[in-house]
């Protein structure tokens, strides 16, 4: 790979994202993870404070002195018992479930349970409506009661083989048959959820889940 890049680079600057070990020991250069807000006081001096840099990740000290960033601080958040969860983690689990194609899971601190807005896959989910006599278009079988309780079923189902703890379960779903979009400000172009603006979105819907449980 060295020889690859022109076999005379010797520093990598990576930022944004994690950067995989097995990168800095095949290039044999120096890597540096860049954090800057280009032209932008204001996040700076945000994110600096009394000399040390806030960079909003989750660490894990290792045995050998070394620190591994387990995840993002503004990717868990609080149950109103004082759990702990980390969101992106449950959604990897949940998106395993062969009739979801995407799924954004919800919680705060004043409830003592997890909700979720799903997207079905198409083509498994009709093929479950036709087998479970479930008619109508696809809007019409996301809307169905029956399809609703199928879709928890197989979020409790994962959520058993995966062995997640009582808290980590999603007590109830809403099914939204259109996918998760930048035309409605939920994605950023590379595609990653923009939580504050997925809760303005579907607030009612959260709201409603709630209330009835």
């Amino acid at each position: 790979m060295k020889e690859g890049v022109g076999g005379k680079m010797r520093l990598i600057l990576s930022g944004a994202a994690p950067l995989s070990p097995s990168v800095e020991i095949v290039t044999c250069a120096h890597v540096l993870q860049g954090y800057e807000y280009y032209k932008r006081e204001d996040l700076i001096k945000e994110v600096l404070v009394d000399g040390w840099f806030h960079t909003g990740d989750i660490g894990e000290w290792q045995p050998d002195g070394s620190m591994k960033i387990i995840d993002r601080k503004k990717n868990m958040f609080k149950l109103s018992q004082g759990e702990y969860v980390s969101v992106e983690n449950l959604e990897t689990i949940f998106s395993l479930v062969p009739s979801i194609d995407s799924i954004w899971v919800y919680g705060n601190s004043f409830e003592s349970f997890l909700v979720a807005v799903v997207n079905p896959n198409k083509e498994s989910l009709e093929q479950w409506a036709v087998e479970n006599g479930v008619s109508g278009d696809f809007s019409t079988i996301c809307e169905n009661p029956k399809t609703n309780a199928y879709i928890l079923g197989e979020l409790l189902r994962i959520a058993k083989e995966k062995k997640l703890t009582g808290f980590e379960i999603v007590k109830a779903v809403h099914i939204d048959a259109v996918p998760f979009d930048m035309e409605r400000d939920l994605l950023t172009p590379t595609f990653k959820k923009k939580r504050a603006q997925f809760l303005k979105y579907y607030q009612s819907v959260v709201n409603g889940m709630y209330k009835s449980k």
